[in-house]
């Protein structure tokens, strides 16, 4: 245990400091006698130091002096609409309230905490193997909500004169044709040569305008190819694969999901072995006991 939590000491030291300064943002505005008050509410001051870091370098002085004004009686409007809460509310209420915001506290810190524990010795890495046996075990539960396509293309101006080229190359796509592609594509409107990457449909469609949700399932099928123009160009689809909704997901696919899923749950299991290490070290030092309860 003291491994564990003498790694972060000096961190966790420093983010106690931090959040410990939180703790007296009720002073802030307390009077600062070297220092000339911009407005005063009850015993509390605000100073110009305390909105000087809120300004803009390049502000202007007609915009600052609004600023500050606007400042000042927002300011001013909680601290005396807080005042009158605290007389005019009922003590329950404000005891609720009080308890509202104490265990808030608590939680803001102790939460900082584990997070800063988190972040110092969990393990962010996330194998290959990992999400593969992931994948393989949960598979079925990733099925598809849309249809994806794998798929090279091309959108050519009207009227491009080597078109029937450049068919003949998007088809083939050996390393000469995609060497012969890549040197014109520069006269292309739009190109997408990585065919290993799954695309949704809705973005296909984006993409390709004259294929619409009518028509799709006429072209977007495996190993077809097609050609379809607008006013906008011709456009000229290879698709080489195809998922419908409801097959499994491809891992390439899900593996931003998997990956998140995966440091989601070794977060979890970190916290709760920091949570049983920090009792057991606390019983061992003797700073914790739990009473015997009499029946």
């Amino acid at each position: 245990m003291k491994t564990v939590f003498h790694k972060i000491y000096y961190y966790s030291i420093a983010l106690f400091l931090l959040l410990g300064g939180l703790n007296s943002c009720g002073k802030f505005f307390e009077k600062q006698p070297d220092q000339l008050p911009l407005a005063r509410v009850g015993d509390e001051y605000l100073y110009r130091s305390d909105v000087e870091p809120l300004l803009g370098k390049n502000i202007s002085k007609e915009d600052s002096a609004s600023f500050v004004t606007n400042y000042i009686n927002n300011w001013a409007s909680k601290k005396l609409l807080l005042g009158k809460a605290e007389i005019n509310l009922s003590e329950e209420k404000l005891a609720e309230f009080n308890e509202l915001v104490s265990t808030y506290r608590n939680d803001l810190y102790t939460r900082a905490y584990k997070e800063a524990l988190v972040a110092q010795g969990s393990d962010s890495l996330v194998t290959r193997q990992q999400l593969k046996e992931f994948y393989d075990n949960e598979k079925n539960n990733f099925r598809l909500k849309e249809k994806l396509v794998q798929l090279r293309f091309v959108q050519l101006p009207n009227g491009f004169l080597n078109k029937d080229e450049v068919i003949e190359k998007l088809k083939r796509f050996r390393s000469s044709d995609i060497s012969y592609l890549d040197s014109i594509g520069v006269q292309f409107k739009k190109l997408n040569f990585n065919d290993s990457i799954w695309i949704p449909i809705d973005r296909v469609l984006a993409e390709i305008p004259p294929l619409t949700l009518k028509n799709e399932k006429e072209y977007l099928k495996k190993s077809q190819f097609f050609e379809l123009e607008d006013a906008n160009g011709v456009y000229l689809t290879k698709v080489t694969n195809v998922r419908r909704p409801n097959d499994i997901a491809p891992l390439s696919y899900i593996e931003p999901t998997i990956k998140q899923v995966l440091l989601s749950r070794r977060r979890l299991e970190y916290i709760r072995k920091l949570e049983t290490e920090v009792i057991d070290e606390a019983v061992k030092d003797k700073e914790f006991e739990v009473y015997a309860q009499e029946n």
